[in-house]
C-alpha cells in the first residue's frame, strides 16, 4: 500500500522543482536523523506545506496557481527544521536550514 501511495503521490506534483539543491546544514540535519531530502521535496512538490500558519499555507496555494515562490517548513525527527523553497520561475528548489536564509 505504501509503494501505491508513494507512486500516487508522484502524479499529483503540483509544480515542477526544476533542480533540486541543498545547503550543507540541511544535509547534515537530514544525514544526523538518517532521513533523505526525498521525502521532504515529495510533500512539498504534492501540496503538503508542513508546519506553516493557515494564511502561509493559503499564500503558497496562491504562489502555485499564479507562478510566484512556494515555500515549506518541516521538521526531522531529530526536531532540526528544514525549509524547501521552490523559486517563483520554477528554476530551482532549495533546501536549507532557517538560520541559512
Amino acid at each position: 500500500m505504501k509503494n501505491q501511495m508513494t507512486h500516487l503521490n508522484r502524479l499529483l506534483a503540483r509544480f515542477p522543482l526544476g533542480r533540486v539543491v541543498a545547503t550543507p546544514g540541511a544535509l547534515k540535519a537530514l544525514e544526523e536523523a538518517n532521513q533523505t531530502p526525498f521525502e521532504f521535496v515529495e510533500k512539498h512538490q504534492t501540496g503538503n506545506w508542513g508546519e506553516l500558519c493557515e494564511e502561509d499555507k493559503d499564500e503558497n496555494e496562491f504562489s502555485v496557481r499564479n507562478g510566484f515562490r512556494i515555500l515549506s517548513a518541516y521538521r526531522t525527527r531529530l526536531d532540526e527544521k528544514i525549509w524547501i523553497i521552490t523559486e517563483a520561475d520554477r528554476s530551482v528548489t532549495t533546501l536549507l536550514r532557517p538560520e541559512e536564509y
